[in-house]
């Protein structure tokens, strides 16, 4: 299984992660970078999607809906997100009206919805963690949803830097059910400033899996089981946009790795 890809420069868009090549059961993932006045058009086939806007503004059409002025960072760290959702078997089009990058974020689903736009406003804000494990969390498809999307659960993660997050390492492979949920997961990262780095870590307890990867702007990583804390360089923040669905529904209680579970007293 391919879980890590570095980033690529490209215009248009590009599958990421795809469910042929990754062996995830449920998610994929893809990017599109365009210039003001391009338009990508889409369907979502079996998946439900989540247009995460990352940089820029766009109009955004789909099931007899449209949405001006959508977005207008021009970075991941400037404020919160736009996201779209998007229902399974359903078409959108994405027309950027500045220079534009979007993440769009997918699952399988069979449960169609409406679509709907999820504002910076709406954003739900978590500040977690405490000492050199302190970092923020945006939900922005999470329980806000529920009721309104079949799988998909959305957010994102700010790293200050030399923090930690994802910390103390947990997983959410189902292992340990029912007290741990199954839930496959990606992570595409961002780094301020850009030339910075981090560490994403991924293990299992019976060392199977035991692997570290250099983060850097625009990479991503796909996780089918085992831990995933990740790190920031000092002086560098990172940010990831993270995503999940499986089978158990989208309850989110990660299990800690019990090594571990002292520095939550």
């Amino acid at each position: 299984m391919r879980r890590f890809s570095k980033a690529e420069r490209f215009n248009g868009y590009r599958d990421i992660f795809t469910f042929e090549e990754q062996g995830l059961k449920y998610l994929a993932f893809g990017k599109a970078a365009l210039e003001a006045g391009q338009t990508y058009r889409a369907d979502t086939e079996q998946c439900e999607a989540v247009i995460v806007l990352l940089k820029g503004k766009a109009t955004v059409s789909t099931g007899g809906k449209t949405w001006n002025g959508l977005g207008g960072r021009r970075t991941v760290f400037e404020g919160k997100a736009t996201a779209v959702y998007v229902p399974c078997q359903s078409s959108f089009v994405i027309e950027a009206e500045t220079e534009l990058e979007v993440g769009i974020c997918k699952a399988k689903a069979e449960k169609r919805f409406e679509p709907f736009v999820v504002y910076p406003e709406e954003v739900v804000v978590h500040r977690r963690g405490k000492k050199t494990w302190k970092r923020e969390v945006h939900d922005i498809i999470a329980d806000n949803a529920d009721g309104r999307v079949h799988r998909i659960v959305l957010g994102e993660t700010f790293n200050e830097p030399g923090s930690w997050s994802s910390y103390p390492p947990h997983k959410h492979d189902g292992e340990h059910a029912p007290e741990e949920p199954d839930l496959e997961e990606i992570y595409y990262y961002q780094v301020d400033p850009e030339q910075g780095f981090g560490v994403q870590l991924h293990y299992t307890k019976d060392g199977e899996i035991d692997d570290a990867y250099i983060v850097r702007q625009g990479d991503s990583f796909a996780i089918d089981k085992g831990y995933h804390p990740v790190a920031a360089a000092g002086g560098y923040r990172v940010y990831y946009l993270w995503f999940m669905a499986g089978p158990t529904g989208r309850t989110l209680k990660p299990y800690d790795d019990p090594d571990h579970r002292w520095l939550t007293r």
